[in-house]
């Protein structure tokens, strides 16, 4: 009996494991998306023209 129980844990143990770590990634890529990046992306253009409208107005720190 103690065999066929080690035998199973060291079998099942390390599939379990595996299909938990395939679906933990998959779910994370899934998560992420693409809406994070562009809403940094248009952060960063939003940024850039509003130093533009300053630096054009004489506001900038310059």
């Amino acid at each position: 009996m103690d065999e066929t129980l080690l035998g199973l844990m060291e079998i099942v143990g390390p599939i379990i494991l595996l299909v938990i770590l395939v679906w933990v990634v998959l779910r994370n890529r899934r998560a992420k998306g693409e809406a994070p990046m562009s809403v940094t992306e248009q952060a960063t253009r939003d940024e850039y023209a509003d130093e533009e409208r300053r630096r054009r107005e004489g506001t900038d720190d310059r």
